[in-house]
């Protein structure tokens, strides 16, 4: 339980109005008690930690300036955006946050109206800001728009696009760069605070401004003195500020200051926010900032399970098996000890990915490309068409933003990258942003590539070793969310039959194909069928592309009822590759898809959501139970 009473401020406030008249003592402990009641609640759920702990401040100066929600704050993806949630009308309802019916981790438009912008992954601000920008511009409204990108997501080349773009167009956009690399020393601070104060101050913009209409009356004369000027507030600026890429961009380039100096910020965004054109704002924040743990360990608690406050040490859970990341990653390791010619490649996530392992064991043969997965594909063609073999770890949402670069940069060209989709199907508590539950879909349908799926850990790293010997083409491997199975791992590597499924048992009722991680479902069912005496044929079906047709053909021949099941969505994946092989052999049996729905599915434990859209056994094994005694009667 939240005790309110220690909390003098915060609970006073249910919205950003609340703010705009407290004094700056007021908000100062405003933002001590944010920090105070994220650490209270987090602790207890879990959730996205560090970067919210780092953005307090500058979350209160935004909407005590702006006027929220008319003007409008695009945040990228969520994880820095607990402190907004807490502001506008979410405070009492943060414990649900990443549950079942709860709160989202990330921002969603359908839960407040202060959510300008929807956004799980990132690099999308600027370009959305951008098109709120503009809007505003056709429909005369004359909103104020900002959009917060940091947590590396300038790494991503759609933000220098968007910028680009609105740099052509001299939009009214504000773009507040949030810096929590610590890349500039604290001692230059100071001079980079008074010297933006300084050049954001109205009078000096005034000054500037007649200035340069003095030297429009003044003909050539005027333009050699206007160049002049230009050059010298240029270079002055290039040499005491990072700011002259942004500037080339056609930005106004503001900062860098401390994020944590709340006079401050609320001073500059009062400054610029009546300034026309595009602005850039470039605020230093640290990670986890006031607590102690996350700041000592800022990519630890980037995202938290729950925790000792005091401590900040995790809950333990006990006998829980090793996860598929970390299954993958010493593999990868073991693979890479044998073969010289591997790499790893990650986009920002190596502890995500298990390529963290790779990066220790072999630091010249990793590579993280930043949040830039588009990049990571083509570099990983490159690097293929030289003789080396690219792994790309990689979450499955994620990798669908370098679509486009697998068919025509990769598959065309039968280039040999392996690409490993962690967190395929659903992935729990962060919510359809982050589902994998499309992969199955769009890799199916691209020619020469070879599609898998693992149903244990220790399949897991055979396929591995398949992918990385297999030099016909890509390879993609995907696997879930969490803890493996435990079964036994053979320490030496067995290269797999592409193409070829596995007949876990036999059976004479029903034929139950699986693939990955719902071949475990399937024995399950199947156990529950024997109970009824119902006889199951399980089959381990491992590969999407290319199917095993034979083994396809002998279940064709011997069950009348066939049921598939995976977890990806229903359409054009896993079950349709079986369908339509049948209906183009004429084949006349029952089949009976078990899949992902055609739909957005919200977050919740992976348990509850399997519940839900009835991909759970229990569900699975009452629907198969119907259909055979239906056929038997």
């Amino acid at each position: 339980m939240i005790d309110e009473s220690k909390y003098k401020i915060l609970f006073k406030v249910d919205s950003p109005k609340d703010i705009r008249n407290l004094s700056m003592t007021e908000l100062k402990s405003l933002c001590s008690e944010i920090r105070d009641y994220m650490v209270d609640v987090i602790s207890e759920v879990g959730g996205h930690f560090g970067g919210g702990l780092g953005t307090v401040e500058l979350t209160v100066a935004l909407h005590k300036v702006f006027d929220t929600p008319n003007d409008l704050i695009v945040w990228d993806t969520g994880h820095q955006a607990y402190p907004h949630k807490i502001l506008t009308g979410r405070r009492d309802k943060l414990g649900t946050i990443r549950q079942l019916n709860g709160l989202s981790g990330f921002l969603k438009r359908t839960e407040s109206e202060y959510d300008a912008f929807g956004a799980g992954h990132a690099t999308t601000s600027i370009s959305a800001a951008l098109g709120m920008a503009e809007a505003s511009r056709i429909q005369g409204s004359n909103k104020k728009v900002i959009a917060v990108i940091g947590d590396g997501a300038m790494t991503g080349g759609m933000a220098y696009e968007a910028m680009n773009n609105a740099g052509v167009k001299s939009s009214n956009i504000i773009v507040v760069l949030n810096d929590n690399q610590m890349s500039i020393a604290p001692n230059v601070w100071q001079f980079h605070n008074y010297f933006s104060e300084m050049i954001a101050h109205p009078d000096y913009n005034k000054f500037k401004g007649a200035v340069w209409d003095l030297t429009g009356k003044l003909d050539s004369f005027g333009d050699r003195i206007r160049k002049v000027a230009n050059r010298l507030e240029r270079g002055i600026k290039s040499v005491i500020t990072p700011g002259i890429l942004f500037e080339a961009l056609g930005f106004r380039y503001f900062g860098p200051i401390n994020a944590h100096n709340l006079q401050q910020v609320i001073k500059l965004f009062e400054h610029i926010k009546n300034l026309n054109g595009p602005i850039l704002v470039h605020v230093l924040s640290e990670k986890g900032k006031g607590y102690t743990p996350a700041e000592e360990h800022s990519q630890k608690y980037h995202a938290a399970t729950p925790f000792d406050k005091i401590t900040g040490k995790a809950y333990k859970v006990a006998g829980i098996a090793p996860s598929y990341t970390s299954i993958f990653g010493k593999a990868l390791v073991e693979i890479a000890v044998q073969n010289t010619k591997v790499v790893g490649i990650t986009a920002a996530m190596p502890d995500g990915t298990g390529m963290d392992y790779m990066q220790k064991e072999f630091p010249n043969r990793y590579y993280d490309v930043g949040i830039a997965e588009e990049h990571a594909v083509t570099f990983a063609a490159g690097l293929a068409t030289q003789g080396i073999i690219p792994v790309v770890a990689v979450y499955s949402s994620f990798l669908q933003r370098g679509f486009d670069q697998i068919i025509h940069d990769v598959a065309l060209q039968k280039l040999h990258v392996v690409f490993v989709l962690d967190r395929a199907g659903l992935v729990g508590a962060d919510g359809p942003t982050h589902h994998g539950s499309f992969d199955l879909s769009y890799l199916r349908l691209i020619p020469d590539i070879v599609v898998m799926s693992p149903k244990d850990e220790a399949e897991l790293r055979n396929m591995l070793f398949t992918a990385v010997n297999y030099e016909k083409g890509p390879v993609a491997i995907r696997y879930p969310r969490g803890s493996a199975l435990g079964v036994q791992i053979d320490p030496n590597f067995t290269c797999l039959e592409v193409g070829k499924g596995e007949v876990v048992s036999q059976g004479k009722d029903v034929a139950i194909l699986a693939i990955g991680n719902m071949v475990e479902y399937a024995k399950l069912v199947g156990s529950k069928l024997e109970d009824d005496k119902i006889s199951s044929a399980i089959m381990n079906m491992r590969f999407v592309k290319p199917i095993d047709y034979k083994l396809l053909d002998e279940v064709a021949s011997k069950f009348e009822n066939i049921v598939t099941i995976e977890e990806s969505t229903i359409v054009g994946g896993f079950g349709s590759a079986v369908t339509e092989y049948f209906s183009d052999k004429n084949y006349k049996n029952n089949i009976v898809r078990f899949a992902l729905p055609d739909n957005f599915i919200e977050h919740g434990t992976q348990d509850e959501l399997h519940k839900i859209i009835g991909l759970d056994p229990e569900s699975i094994y009452t629907k198969i139970k119907s259909l055979v005694y239906k056929t038997n009667i």
